[in-house]
């Protein structure tokens, strides 16, 4: 086994990872990792595949990729420059072909251009002049007429204003509505907001209720390597699950209580970066190869396992509100209350 190789596998082991998990990770098989770890890079399809393949493991297990190459370039391959070479000869000749036949066209276009804009003026003026000329007549034709049409209703007019009609029915309603007894008025007046602030008090509790619930997060155990956190919730907001990166990690979320769900996220995650999921019935699945630089949350209380490598199940339990509905129940029964109480003293009232 070579130093490189040594210090890569050191590095996996620290982190708690297999090769499998690295070739997941990285999308490399795992017989060009175990040839990199024993430094046998014949087994890799060429020298350039054995600095991209070293660079992508160094990445994944968190080390400096140009460090470590630099460090080990004795032992690493070194890519082959010949057969490069006449791909960018090539690609020179071409660019210069390129260029050529553009700089004719554009010569073409320019003189195009010179010749194609005084003749566009040209034109525009003659239309111009044409329509001024043309359109002068038609426009106080056009005058003419719209004065004639104007005229016209003004004879109309004074035989509508002479109807009595509209003077009589607008003065005798205002009288009759002015006429109701005081008392009724006033007893309904004084029932009609009591009814409404109890209603507004029934609803109170039940705001106050649904916005001050938080979830209750529970171990529930480990199946496997996966340890199960049960999160009761008997609110109706959807609950936020904040995934904030402190350092370097690769990371998986899916929409599932295994790997078999919608996956949500699937990369290396960087320092500062910061996600957030809704907590759905089917539950999430959080796999961290480095837990100590991803802090997870749920409304702000932190999730952990105490693990360096972590895979984490929530599961959503809902639970109905049972003091939501004692609370609904007593206000109906006061604000019925309530009511009665307003009846009897507008039948008193009104009695009297």
């Amino acid at each position: 086994m070579s130093d490189l190789g040594r210090q890569l596998r050191d590095a996996r082991l620290a982190k708690g990872l297999s090769l499998d998990d690295v070739q997941e990770m990285t999308k490399i098989r795992k017989r060009y990792l175990e040839a990199i770890e024993a430094g046998d890079f014949k087994v890799l399809p060429g020298s350039f595949y054995v600095r991209a393949f070293i660079k992508t493991y160094a990445e994944a297990v968190g080390l400096s990729a140009d460090e470590l190459l630099q460090e080990h370039q004795d032992d690493v391959p070194e890519t082959e420059t010949e057969a490069v070479m006449e791909p960018v000869v090539q690609q020179r000749r071409a660019a210069r072909r390129t260029s050529s036949g553009s700089g004719r066209s554009g010569k073409w276009l320019s003189t195009t251009l010179m010749w194609i804009f005084p003749l566009l003026i040209v034109v525009l003026v003659y239309i111009f002049v044409v329509r001024t000329d043309n359109g002068a007549p038609e426009v106080a034709t056009n005058n003419k007429g719209q004065q004639q049409e104007t005229t016209q209703p003004t004879t109309t007019t004074p035989p509508a204003t002479t109807k009595p009609e509209t003077t009589t029915p607008t003065t005798t309603p205002e009288s009759t509505t002015t006429t109701p007894p005081t008392g009724a008025g006033t007893d309904q007046e004084q029932s009609t907001p009591e009814a409404t602030g109890t209603d507004e008090e029934a609803t109170d509790p039940t705001t106050t209720t649904d916005t001050a619930s938080q979830p209750v997060i529970t171990q529930a155990g480990k199946e496997g390597r996966n340890t199960i956190f049960n999160v009761n919730y008997t609110g109706t907001t959807p609950l936020k699950v904040s995934i904030k990166a402190t350092g370097q990690s690769w990371l998986e979320v899916y929409k599932s209580a295994d790997s078999s769900g919608e996956r949500l996220f699937f990369n290396n995650t960087e320092s500062g970066q910061d996600l957030s999921y809704d907590l759905a019935d089917t539950g999430l699945y959080i796999k961290s190869g480095n837990s100590p630089a991803t802090d997870i949350t749920i409304n702000g209380q932190p999730i952990t396992d105490g693990k360096a490598t972590s895979r984490i199940v929530l599961k959503l339990v809902k639970e109905a509100p049972a003091t939501e509905t004692t609370d609904s129940t007593g206000t109906s029964t006061d604000s019925s209350t309530d009511a009665t109480t307003d009846e009897s003293t507008t039948t008193e009232t009104s009695g009297n």
